[in-house]
């Protein structure tokens, strides 16, 4: 018993502050991967959120758009629209300054197009590039040497300089009914 405490102090004196070291040492990588990981985690949920406010713009378009040319003019492109495209941002996140700057959010587009049977709504969200100091400040040419190639310089491109643009198009179908609708009738047959 007294020979391993003896053994058991001499081994773990001299390693006292291995604990300290190796968090101070391996803390900031791990952040750096925490940080990268949300990133991504950011524009997935983007993906989502442009799903779902397509999915309202469309079916709101749908529901609330006219036909008539008078209607059409003063209505739907002024006051619907408008209205279904500051809804859309507030749900994005471009109201709210914490989820803008998550999220790196820029500027949103809702484009309505009119068609004879569909309306093609198309929700474009530009981001800004997440900048990611210690990528960035490097060179193109020299992050993106020979092995890596074009993906690579889409990527320097996506991170440092431009950013990306996310688009959810939507065909929603107009409200009218092109011809009557019959309803089945069960008819006795002789």
């Amino acid at each position: 018993m007294q020979i391993s405490k003896i053994l058991a102090r001499r081994f773990f004196k001299n390693k006292k502050g291995q604990t300290t070291v190796e968090v101070v040492l391996l803390l900031p990588i791990f952040l750096i991967f925490a940080l990268f990981i949300a990133k991504i985690f950011a524009l997935l949920v983007l993906v989502q959120k442009m799903e779902v406010a397509s999915f309202y713009a469309g079916r709101r378009w749908q529901l609330e758009s006219h036909r008539n040319v008078e209607f059409v003019k003063r209505w739907d492109n002024i006051v619907l629209r408008n209205d279904i495209e500051r809804k859309v941002k507030s749900y994005i996140g471009f109201t709210n300054p914490v989820t803008k700057k998550f999220l790196s959010l820029n500027k949103v587009t809702l484009n309505i197009e009119r068609t004879q049977l569909w309306n093609v709504v198309t929700l474009s969200v530009a981001t800004k590039p997440p900048g990611f100091g210690m990528i960035c400040k490097y060179d193109k040419r020299k992050v993106c040497k020979k092995p890596y190639g074009d993906k690579c310089f889409k990527g320097y491109n996506f991170m440092c300089e431009s950013g990306a643009k996310i688009e959810v198009i939507k065909y929603v179908p107009n409200r009218d009914r092109p011809i009557p609708f019959v309803l089945p009738t069960n008819k006795k047959m002789n």
